[in-house]
């Protein structure tokens, strides 16, 4: 048990350890990109995403979880590799290719592997413990990350590429070590079994239906604030170097919350924790709509608090309704619709900041996020109460 989560760790710190986030929207628009044409590239790579993410996760749970890792970093790492070497838009749009369909191999397979592991060791009880420790790192990695890339990123916009490639390179060594622990399955007709998985978690049981659209409407409206955070930093006209130090802060917020997620979950029951999750999540754009000044600042670290909450609570309720058969695909379903929900909402935000203003594309984002969020949350109440 423990080789396995000592490589999970790894690979989430090869992932994580980002130093091009803090400065990136800073490298396109030194080669010429609009925010617009930021948001198309990463709307490009949710859509790599969202064409491999159930296939994706249906091969993990046929042809291993370890397998479908190690293929993932080394995708991921070719991505890095393109960046650090080319400067058109076109060779960035390959690179975001690879990056997303690199990471939609790791998403689900990995959340499962560590799910299956805590059952194989009889620990299931610390999957939502183990969880949160593995966000906890992936933000930690990512905040002390953010520091070396402002500091690299005053010397060169380019030399922070070099060092992530590097950094993702990483994972392929660790996914070697991993130990497989799921028992894979031969199907004979693929294509049926993917969609008699996609009809059982997105119709036939609505109780996890619902789940997963909650899931991934919260998971889109927090993918959707880490793009703004440098729009924001770059309306209050911060100093390059700081950008580094205050994504190291917001992201060590996050590792904080996720460690202490399983607590406050516990404390306050599957209700409460997914209502208090929306009204933050919702409020805290509209509360930074009109706060662009320095009070945003605050304003984003109480939002990252709850972003810290989120992402091990939801996945955990998501892992503790479905059947390890078919948990990895189940996972890469609600990664699916994060991802398509990103891609389709993400190029509008960019184009209303170009046109009108940032402030205009926050509350635009809210509202996109308060509508369906309500719905499903009430859905999902609503079925529980009927169980």
């Amino acid at each position: 048990m423990k080789r396995n989560i000592l490589a999970l760790y790894v690979i989430k710190l090869s992932k994580w350890f980002s130093v091009v986030m803090p400065i990136i929207v800073l490298f396109y628009e030194d080669h010429g990109l609009g925010l617009q044409d930021v948001f198309i590239l990463k709307s490009i790579y949710s859509i790599a995403a969202v064409t491999l993410e159930v296939p994706s996760g249906y091969l993990a749970d046929i042809w291993g979880r370890k397998k479908c890792l190690v293929a993932g970093c080394i995708l991921f790492s070719g991505g890095y590799l393109i960046y650090s070497f080319t400067s058109t838009f076109i060779a960035f749009l390959v690179a975001e290719i690879l990056l997303g369909s690199g990471q939609t191999l790791v998403n689900g397979a990995d959340s499962a592997l560590l799910y299956d592991t805590t059952v194989q060791y009889k620990k299931e009880g610390q999957y939502l413990y183990y969880e949160g420790k593995i966000t906890m790192i992936g933000n930690f990695a990512e905040a002390c990350a953010g520091i070396l890339g402002g500091l690299l990123a005053v010397h060169s916009l380019r030399l922070p590429f070099y060092v992530q490639a590097i950094v993702a390179f990483m994972g392929i060594p660790a996914a070697l070590l991993l130990q497989e622990i799921h028992k894979k399955h031969t199907i004979s007709h693929p294509s049926s079994e993917i969609l008699r998985i996609i009809r059982y978690s997105l119709i036939t049981n609505k109780a996890l239906c619902y789940n997963i659209m909650y899931s991934g409407v919260i998971g889109t409206a927090t993918l959707t604030m880490a793009w703004l955070v440098q729009p924001v930093l770059m309306h209050l006209e911060t100093p390059t170097s700081w950008y580094g130090v205050i994504w190291t802060l917001l992201n060590l917020t996050v590792g904080i919350a996720a460690l202490y997620s399983s607590k406050v979950e516990r404390y306050l029951g599957r209700k409460k924790m997914n209502t208090l999750i929306l009204l933050f999540i919702v409020g805290g754009y509209v509360v930074l709509a009109y706060n662009l000044t320095h009070v945003a600042l605050g304003v984003l670290f109480v939002f990252y608090i709850v972003r810290g909450f989120t992402t091990p609570v939801l996945k955990g309720y998501i892992n503790q309704m479905t059947f390890s058969e078919m948990r990895a695909t189940v996972l890469s379903i609600q990664n699916f619709v994060i991802r398509l929900m990103f891609a389709a909402m993400a190029p509008f935000v960019g184009w209303l900041n170009d046109i009108f203003s940032l402030q205009t594309a926050i509350l635009f984002t809210a509202l996109v996020i308060f509508l369906p969020g309500s719905l499903f949350l009430l859905l999902q109440i609503r079925s529980e109460k009927t169980l």
